[in-house]
């Protein structure tokens, strides 16, 4: 993730919100919540990177009440709002860039909400390896990520269904905007290169779990 991305989440930290602008939200972060049954039926330490402003960490929160919540973002004021979101449940706050080596773990989780299409094609690969490592085995890698489409026409037709659907929900020009400059610093990679990626790192059991338009949730196990 670049500086300019990180300082314009940074800034937009008290204000940021998802529910509007991702059309299929509750079905998408869901999808992401049901994904984690791939691994341990009671997950302890979790680790969310790029955490935002904590919506998915909350969800996996509420569904594993003894899970322990390690927040990783690029940008203090996101990892703050998450942290005082998650109360006691947090157990760590790391600012840091996806470059540098995560915590060490070991994690029965590690989860990510829109925020790896950020990273070109190397540095995904390289994010989902490290991932693997930190994972205890039988530990499960969740990523509700947001997808390039598989051909050029196909990538404008969910961009034309996006925006369509978001102004539905009442988004404003204001908002849409903001949106479309958000993401002219995405680096997304398509639904089927992202799987491939995740087997390569050594995942088993990789699959789609959610798919709709621009976003879908992907999964893969360590295994034991």
């Amino acid at each position: 993730m670049t500086n300019t991305t990180t300082a314009m989440f940074n800034a937009e930290a008290a204000v940021y919100s998802r529910r509007r602008l991702v059309p299929c939200f509750d079905a998408f972060y869901g999808g992401a919540v049901r994904a984690l049954e791939l691994g341990p039926h009671e997950l302890g330490d979790v680790l969310d990177l790029g955490c935002g402003t904590g919506a998915l960490a909350a969800m996996v929160a509420d569904a594993h009440p003894a899970a322990r919540l390690t927040l990783l973002d690029g940008a203090p004021a996101m990892v703050e709002a998450a942290a005082a979101a998650l109360g006691p449940r947090t157990v760590a706050s790391v600012v840091q860039d996806f470059g540098a080596p995560l915590p060490a773990g070991p994690f029965d989780a590690v989860v990510s909400a829109l925020a790896i299409h950020h990273l070109d094609d190397a540095g995904k690969r390289s994010l989902y390896d490290r991932a693997f490592e930190v994972l205890r085995p039988g530990g499960v890698f969740v990523n509700a990520e947001q997808v390039l489409g598989a051909t050029p026409a196909l990538d404008t037709l969910l961009w034309r269904w996006h925006e369509r659907e978001a102004r539905a929900l009442g988004a404003s020009d204001a908002e849409w905007d903001a949106a479309v400059e958000r993401m002219s610093h995405d680096r997304c990679a398509t639904l089927k290169a992202n799987l491939t990626m995740l087997r390569a790192a050594g995942f088993a059991d990789v699959s789609a779990h959610f798919a709709d338009g621009r976003f879908a949730v992907l999964a893969g196990r360590r295994p034991t």
